[in-house]
């Protein structure tokens, strides 16, 4: 007799959780930068690949965009007004790379993998996959074959840009967003519940990872105004950093290895183009606004917009400025792809 379905999901992801769980333990072990986001990342990404059944039930996925929201909104600062109005600047140069990254990406696919135009400017979307394949789906294009271009991509980008930050100088040390005293109980579950609200009501807005952005801009309010200061304790934000990493695997769960291993060089090609073309974008950027340049580089990376914002908060960049360009960057891939296709996007 099977398990009744909600038993089943808890028992997925509960295996799922261990193996992103042993997948941090090695790379804590192997002192790789952001190991509690690139091991479960890396190893969840086998393990899916191997046949196991991966996944993160919605319930458990929201409460760690919560949590991630509330600690990354505790970095907002009161001077945050005085920088905002240098950030246009920024989206400039990001719409400019975006169409850049997409033309190269593009022509990337279409002469060293035989990708058709339209299937080529969809895989070489910088993000946006919802977009993006519910236009493959109009279109009726090869959806399994710019989801696993889009999935490799989002793997890859995780992976290398901690290790381009390395090389920029910056040192991880401790995956922790906030060196302030814990958030009373009380103040934080009053937090959640504010998020959930206001997630509630993005998420009918349409935003993009609502839950994660209004937990966030509820956590800012309250500690920019000091109705809440205080941090989330790192035995909340550690378990939400290793599933956050862990369900970038989980996206290849139940892809073949055929498929995987068939479309591995194009998606690998197309980011580091992608990769390339955002840290020479970043640069010049990162000078005129007075940053480090593996700050903005979180804030332009060519997708996985939850992943890129908690990664720049652990890095004490500006959450503001880091989720405000990749909030940025899904407004002009709406309408930069559609563009590039040759037509309009379906409602």
């Amino acid at each position: 007799m099977p398990l009744p379905s909600s038993l089943s999901a808890a028992g997925t992801t509960i295996v799922t959780i261990l193996v992103g769980l042993c997948g941090a333990a090695l790379a804590y072990l192997v002192s790789l930068p952001a190991w509690v986001l690139l091991g479960p990342a890396l190893a969840s990404s086998v393990a899916s690949l191997s046949g196991m059944r991966l996944a993160i039930a919605p319930p458990v996925r929201d409460m760690c965009f919560i949590v991630l929201g509330i600690g990354i909104g505790t970095g907002f600062a009161p001077d945050t007004g005085a920088a905002i109005a240098r950030w246009p600047l920024a989206f400039v140069v990001l719409a400019i790379a975006l169409l850049v990254t997409m033309i190269l990406c593009r022509e990337v696919l279409r002469r060293g993998f035989g990708f058709d135009m339209r299937s080529a400017t969809l895989a070489a979307a910088p993000g946006h996959l919802s977009f993006v394949l519910g236009l493959a789906t109009d279109l009726n294009i090869d959806v399994a074959r710019i989801t696993v271009v889009q999935s490799i991509r989002l793997l890859f980008l995780t992976l290398s840009v901690p290790f381009i930050a390395v090389a920029m100088g910056y040192e991880f040390t401790e995956l922790t967003l906030s060196n302030d005293a814990p958030l009373a109980a009380g103040a934080l579950a009053a937090l959640a519940i504010a998020a959930t609200v206001v997630g509630l009501v993005f998420k009918r807005l349409r935003f993009p990872a609502p839950l994660l952005l209004a937990a966030m801009v509820v956590s800012a309010i309250g500690h920019v105004t000091e109705l809440s200061a205080g941090a989330v304790p790192d035995m909340l934000l550690a378990p939400a950093f290793l599933i956050l990493g862990t369900m970038i695997g989980t996206r290849f769960s139940g892809m073949s290895r055929r498929s995987f291993l068939g479309s591995l060089l194009a998606g690998l090609s197309t980011t580091l183009v992608a990769v390339g073309v955002t840290t020479l974008a970043a640069v010049p950027v990162a000078m005129a606004l007075g940053m480090p340049t593996a700050h903005v580089l979180a804030a332009f990376a060519p997708g996985g917009l939850e992943t890129m914002i908690a990664l720049g908060a652990t890095m004490a960049a500006s959450p503001g400025f880091v989720a405000a360009c990749h909030v940025a960057r899904l407004l002009i891939l709406i309408v930069l792809i559609p563009i590039l296709l040759g037509r309009r996007a379906p409602a």
